[in-house]
């Protein structure tokens, strides 16, 4: 309606302007007068009329003193005969020049149609603009079955992998796919059934979408990809029409790869969500399901998805026949994330005395996404400071922005808050210093990030995929330590250590629910194994022991915390001095770099302890 009503607006005022313009056009010559035949009798009496011209039964009179006249001669009559009939006598017709001329076709149908035609243009193209908005809509409406699929085809940058750094086994496992789109006959021949659908699962940025384009450069097939939300729609079938739309369009273009991104959007476990059987996600993933059974075996058509939650996936979707292997996308190692800082570095002005191996070390768990959002941060970073080259600071300067949160120097915060927040991280540096299984401190600071008032960052020489209960214990010790410094030196305790408490008490909850690290329950895991899925999370999970097992677990959790208060303050307890010497040292230069830690505790010569 809102369409409509602008259609007729715009129309009203379009007629309103063609009116303004005929009128001014019409109206802009000279007016002429017209005569009665009776008053044209008088004039030609009185010799004032010097040429008469005749078209058709229109007359025009051209006046002695050099004015125009209009009028009309009669149907039947000529004009002669008319005249003689007014009293005009032949010695004064034969003073006037009479000029006849003929009518033009044009004029003589113009006349007559177009009066007649005219208004009926103007009608049609009223009610052809008015439902011109309602056809738009009526296409809108047909086209909800068409995916909005796009081509990756004919991109300026091809990326291969080799603009993929890292994932050395993860590109093995998609040159098979690569291979097979290149010489499919080699696998046939010998009677094997290349996957037709490969799942990559990963954690969100790392390198999921990157690998499948890489895939698409290395064997130079059209690529199409889509993600999985735009099926689904309001209407009931349109996921299913816009599913059957898609995967035609990538058999017309065979060979080629289709990337489904985020496919956990319609790939749910059916039956574990809102909507029953006939939910139209249901329908979408049904759709899909028939499609990727519909290939023929010598399909060249593979269909790469991707998704960060392969826990809540359809058993369906990922049965045999349908996505027949599996990639699974590790977060990168420390060697893989110093290839990746150095593919990303290669476009920037980057300071050649950079050590991207020292970037590498401070980055665990870091994706490939945050590594190259890392050095964005960096070239961000420096060119707000007016320089042309990025330091390995700028860098190091990056890296606790994202962690943390930009550097709060202009929070005012009084001289006892400050000796606080010293006295705090001093305590979890000494903690981790004094402690043999507790990783390396690179960096304290008692400048405000974020919601920290400071931090203390460790982080471990080289990559652990285990850890065990030692490493547990100097973890929580190391968490305890500014709680207990906070404690031994102001005889009072503030709401700073609340993060450190939370965290140290869902770790120790951990050692004893999952990781079988009690004492008194031995190797038992008391994790909730039987749950719900609902609307893609686990919700309603059922624990597997009674109240009384619950009581002796929160039990269990006390003890671990209290041993690791009692670790760090017996340890902050005997070495106060040190710790009243980092303080000071932080209070006068608010950071300490890892070399600087290192030289102010080399003096003291502290022996690394281990918890027993």
């Amino acid at each position: 309606m809102k369409q409509i009503s602008r259609n007729i607006f715009f129309v009203v005022i379009t007629l309103f302007i063609l009116t303004l313009v005929f009128s001014f056009f019409i109206g802009s010559g000279a007016e002429t007068e017209t005569l009665s035949l009776s008053k044209v009798a008088e004039k030609i009496n009185t010799a004032e009329v010097e040429r008469i011209e005749i078209e058709g039964n229109d007359l025009t009179l051209f006046l002695r003193d050099g004015s125009e006249a209009k009028a009309k001669k009669e149907l039947e009559a000529g004009l002669t005969e008319t005249l003689t009939n007014y009293g005009v006598g032949a010695t004064q017709l034969k003073d006037v020049e009479i000029i006849v001329k003929e009518e033009s076709g044009f004029q003589f149908w113009a006349g007559i149609l177009i009066p007649a035609i005219l208004p009926l243009i103007i009608l049609i193209f009223f009610f052809w603009f008015l439902l011109r908005g309602a056809k738009g809509g009526a296409n809108q409406v047909m086209s909800f079955g068409r995916s909005n699929l796009k081509s990756g085809t004919g991109q300026k940058t091809k990326i291969t992998f080799n603009d993929v750094a890292g994932l050395k086994e993860e590109k093995q496992e998609l040159l098979e796919v690569v291979e097979f789109l290149k010489s499919p006959q080699k696998f046939l021949r010998m009677g094997a059934k290349i996957p037709r659908g490969v799942l990559l699962m990963g954690a969100p940025g790392s390198g999921k979408t990157l690998l499948a384009r890489a895939v698409a450069g290395e064997s130079g097939v059209p690529f199409f990809h889509i993600s999985a939300s735009e099926f689904v729609e309001m209407f009931v079938g349109v996921g299913a029409a816009r599913i059957r739309d898609t995967f035609s369009t990538a058999k017309r273009a065979a060979p080629s790869i289709l990337f489904i991104d985020e496919i956990d959007a319609v790939g749910r476990q059916r039956g574990a969500g809102l909507g029953g059987g006939h939910d139209e996600r249901e329908q979408t993933l049904n759709q899909i399901l028939v499609e990727m059974d519909g290939f023929d075996r010598d399909s060249k058509v593979i269909v790469l998805a991707a998704t960060n939650r392969p826990d809540i996936l359809d058993q369906a979707l990922l049965r045999p026949g349908r996505f027949d292997r599996r990639v699974v996308i590790h977060l990168p190692d420390i060697q893989e994330r110093e290839q990746i800082l150095k593919l990303h570095a290669r476009n920037k002005p980057v300071e050649k005395s950079v050590d991207l191996r020292k970037i590498a070390v401070r980055t665990p768990g870091f994706s490939g996404a945050d590594l190259e959002n890392l050095l964005n941060e960096a070239a961000i970073f420096a060119a707000r400071q007016g320089k042309k080259i990025i330091s390995q600071q700028d860098i190091f300067s990056s890296i606790e922005k994202v962690l943390l949160g930009p550097e709060k120097k202009g929070r005012v915060i009084s001289e006892k808050e400050r000796e606080i927040t010293a006295y705090h991280e001093a305590g979890h540096a000494l903690i981790a210093a004094s402690l043999k299984d507790a990783d390396p401190v690179h960096k304290i600071s008692i400048i405000s990030r974020g919601h920290a008032g400071g931090y203390t960052l460790k982080l471990p020489l080289e990559e652990n995929r285990l850890r065990t209960k030692k490493q547990f214990l100097t973890d929580l010790a190391t968490l305890m330590g500014g709680y207990v410094a906070e404690e031994l030196t102001f005889k009072d305790v503030t709401t700073g250590a609340s993060n450190d408490l939370e965290k140290a008490t869902e770790l120790s909850r951990q050692l004893v629910t999952r990781y079988g690290m009690s004492e008194k329950f031995g190797p038992v895991s008391w994790g909730h194994t039987d749950t719900s899925i609902f609307l893609g999370r686990d919700m309603m999970g059922e624990k597997h022991y009674s109240d009384e097992t619950a009581a002796t677990i929160d039990r269990e959790v006390v003890n671990f915390m209290d041993m690791a208060y009692k670790t760090a303050k017996k340890i902050l307890g005997t070495r106060k001095k040190a710790l009243e010497k980092i303080a000071k040292e932080l209070l006068e230069k608010e950071t300490l770099e890892q070399e600087e830690f290192n030289a102010l505790l080399a003096p003291l010569k502290l022996k690394p302890l281990t918890i027993s």
